[in-house]
């Protein structure tokens, strides 16, 4: 069997592997190495794998969740969010509210600079996955349109 070589990029590659696939473990030992990878899991059944590849589960669609209708608004900076203009203010667009493309839906407050958020469709506000003071990342979704 050939000797792994592990980096700290293939090893940063495997936990954001682990996170995507929503896996609750990985763990791989050859002699003195070992490297054991905690996270969540669905389900997951192995896949056999070639000699000297390290097998990953796959998801079984058993019962998943229907995604819901609409589209995702992401974050387009890292940040955090806020979906007034002030903490007095109302909110530029709260779930229910009618949004034509080039409204402003939130902020997204970046090194000390407030940016403001416009839609890129029409629809109406169905839900917010974040809250007003979250800390949100780059390709976050922030709200569902329908």
């Amino acid at each position: 069997m050939s000797e792994l070589n592990f980096t700290p990029d293939s090893i940063r590659d495997l936990i954001e592997l682990v996170s995507e696939k929503h896996l609750s473990s990985f763990k791989i030992e050859q002699g003195d190495f070992k490297l054991e990878i905690q996270g969540e899991q669905r389900q997951a059944t192995p896949v056999p794998a070639a000699v000297g590849a390290v097998p990953i589960p796959q998801e079984i669609p058993q019962g998943a969740p229907q995604k819901p209708a609409g589209r995702e608004v992401k974050s387009p900076i890292v940040g955090t969010f806020y979906s007034r203009p002030a903490p007095e203010k109302p909110a530029f667009a709260p779930v229910g509210s009618q949004v034509k493309k080039g409204d402003t839906l939130y902020i997204i407050e970046s090194m000390k600079l407030m940016n403001e958020v416009a839609s890129e469709f029409d629809g109406v506000v169905a839900e917010y996955y974040v809250q007003d003071g979250d800390p949100v990342e780059y390709g976050q979704p922030i709200l569902r349109l329908e």
